[in-house]
């Protein structure tokens, strides 16, 4: 039992096995072959590494985003002059990633709480039976106008008119309004930090630059019109009823260069469609809201109700780094070695199944054994425990090879070797 155990032991580190290979020539099988190892290797090389470039480790950046408008407003309606400014047309004011130009408005002053007729075209009524309350979404007083013939409701007076939506737009002047964009983003994984005001753009270049995708792309400093232009817009048609356009930051760095090469490139999009559209499935095409300015006059609460249509802009920032390391390398290659076992596996399929000569190649591949061993076996002659000695000596007087791997295929019933 000692021996047996220091036997196998040996046997386990001292001993090496290879699997057997037979080597057979055929054009057919060997062009399928190689044809398919040319695809897997250009797969790798091709796609794993130059496209998606397996070689390298990727990150995602941790980013924040401050915008400043500028630009004055002006408008003049029924001999009423005002001028806009910030204060009056963005929405909000803080500076965030995501904020609403207004472009065009509808005004209704002096509203006060009380009683007076709906709008004409709005819950119509003959008699009072026809002011219900709880029917609409306005209170009623179950009151019906005679002057109007309308339903009397209990809201802020006199109530909002928003059927008619001028054009062109009020604030045709917001095409010339400038956004700031500053952007900064890092990356955890490789502990780089970027800014988009990166080397040359400083304070003199940024009071004198306007960004231009081409003449300037990396000034942080656009105009509306031209970010309308860009995502396909026309500035006009937006303005009048509103929408929403998406800035994007696209951080694509590659690491394994100088860090000097990592610099955002701005792209636009409009996210809502386009409103030169005639889709009537499209309902509530373009972007409003409502806000109101209170005041006290006379000790009465009074408010101006704006129902403000404008561009929705929203800042989005993308980001993407690379840098080399060993791991994906590894990995990468040790996944395409693998896939080159498709080769063999296809080679084998054509040669075993679908040449003429299938059964030759099957016994040239294939060593059948019987497992049946006797006890008496160990009693055998010599001259039957070397059966290949004894074929090889007839096969001199035949012609035939003296090699026994020649004889691939035959089914073994003797000893090949016993060891004394």
């Amino acid at each position: 039992m000692k021996n047996q155990i220091t036997n196998a032991i040996s046997d386990f580190f001292f001993e090496y096995e290879t699997p057997r290979q037979v080597l057979l020539r055929n054009r057919r099988v060997g062009v399928v072959c190689r044809v398919i190892q040319l695809g897997v290797l250009a797969y790798i090389i091709g796609w794993v590494f130059i496209y998606e470039k397996g070689y390298q480790s990727t990150d995602i950046a941790v980013g924040s985003v401050f915008t400043k408008m500028k630009g004055v407003g002006y408008t003049s309606i029924n001999g009423s002059e005002r001028v806009w400014d910030v204060a009056d047309y963005v929405f909000p004011s803080q500076g965030d990633a995501s904020f609403v130009v207004m472009t065009n408005y509808i005004i209704t002053e002096g509203q006060k709480m009380g009683k007076c007729p709906e709008l004409h075209g709005k819950h119509n009524c003959s008699s009072n039976a026809d002011c219900e309350g709880g029917s609409f979404k306005r209170q009623l007083t179950g009151e019906c106008v005679n002057e109007t013939k309308t339903c009397q409701v209990l809201a802020w007076c006199p109530v909002e008119d928003d059927l008619v939506i001028p054009d062109p737009p009020m604030l045709m002047s917001a095409e010339n309004y400038t956004l700031f964009i500053k952007n900064s983003v890092t990356f955890p994984f490789f502990g780089i930090s970027r800014s988009n005001l990166v080397e040359g753009i400083d304070v003199g270049y940024i009071r004198k630059c306007l960004y231009h995708p081409e003449n300037a792309p990396l000034c942080p400093i656009f105009r509306l019109g031209d970010i309308v232009k860009l995502s396909g817009f026309n500035f006009e048609t937006i303005a009048t009823v509103g929408g929403a356009i998406g800035v994007v930051v696209d951080w694509t760095c590659n690491f394994d260069v100088a860090v000097t090469h990592c610099k955002p490139k701005y792209t636009f999009h409009g996210l809502y469609g386009n409103p030169a559209e005639t889709d009537k499935a499209r309902a509530s095409v373009g972007y409003n809201f409502r806000y109101a300015r209170h005041y006290m006059e006379d000790n009465i609460s009074k408010r101006t109700l704006f129902k403000v249509f404008g561009i929705r802009f929203d800042i989005i920032v993308h980001s993407l780094a690379r840098k080399f390391d060993i791991i994906p390398t590894l990995t990468a290659i040790g996944s395409g070695v693998g896939i080159f076992g498709v080769a063999t596996v296809v080679g084998d399929l054509v040669l075993l199944y679908l040449l003429p000569k299938r059964a030759f190649y099957k016994n040239m591949k294939f060593k059948y054994t019987d497992a049946k061993q006797d006890s008496e076996r160990l009693g055998l002659e010599t001259s039957d425990c070397f059966p290949f000695d004894a074929n090889a000596r007839q096969g001199q007087g035949t012609g035939q090879t003296d090699v026994p791997d020649s004889e691939a295929g035959s089914t073994e019933t003797e000893v090949s070797k016993v060891r004394y």
